[in-house]
């Protein structure tokens, strides 16, 4: 588990791609401590496992639906990225819960500045953004970030100066994509609230509905 508060910007040294699976050596330093191969590390949001260590940076194997499916198939070398190491279990709790399982990914709009802060707009999918709330929690590439607004085609965050500096984000451009990781807590929500599909015809779907809720008091 990871909380989206990024420890350093790491450095994209090279990318393998072959038929059935790909690795990525990553030049870092910071997340390199205490860090042994097996661990867990979120690359831009993606949890990958360390598969080799140097002094100055990791390898980690990743599948080419990975590289598919978000934004690390599409950089190049020499490409910044957000490092995070798996959340330690007394370490401190300063974002929110990020699973490293990303859900898709979005396509930057605009960045427009004000006052000392710059205002984010990303273009998502309908499956994206049906999970995001205004003040909810979003994970873009890796950061924890509160939603400011949000309606059926887009959404924006406000990136305040330090998160600009210690994270790639500002560096991005319109029309760069970012890999994107919903609220988990909006999800198991909405899983609840599905009925579950039943195997046998004669059998009653059962679910949360809001007669349900209504019947015990919410």
């Amino acid at each position: 588990m990871f909380t989206g508060i990024i420890e350093e910007k790491g450095k994209l040294q090279k990318v393998l791609k072959g038929q059935d699976s790909g690795s990525l050596e990553i030049k870092a330093s910071k997340v390199l401590e205490g860090t042994q191969i097996g661990d867990s590390i979120a690359v831009n949001g993606v949890c990958l496992t360390v598969t080799s260590l140097k002094s100055d940076g990791f390898s980690a194997d990743v599948m080419p639906e990975t590289l598919r499916r978000t934004n690390l198939g599409k950089l190049s070398i020499g490409s910044e990225v957000n490092l995070e190491r798996a959340m330690a279990a007394g370490g401190r709790f300063g974002g929110h819960i990020v699973s490293g399982h990303i859900d898709g990914t979005g396509v930057i709009k605009s960045l427009k500045p004000e006052g000392n802060a710059v205002w984010v707009s990303i273009n998502a999918d309908t499956e994206i953004l049906h999970l995001i709330v205004e003040k909810g929690s979003i994970c873009i590439d890796g950061i924890s970030l509160t939603v400011a607004y949000v309606d059926d085609n887009e959404f924006r965050v406000s990136i305040i100066p330090h998160t600009g500096s210690e994270t790639t984000l500002l560096s991005r451009k319109a029309g760069d994509i970012v890999n994107l990781e919903n609220d988990i807590v909006g999800k198991y929500i909405e899983k609840l609230m599905k009925p579950y599909n039943s195997s046998s015809k004669t059998e009653e779907k059962s679910g949360l509905t809001m007669e349900f809720l209504n019947d015990y008091g919410f």
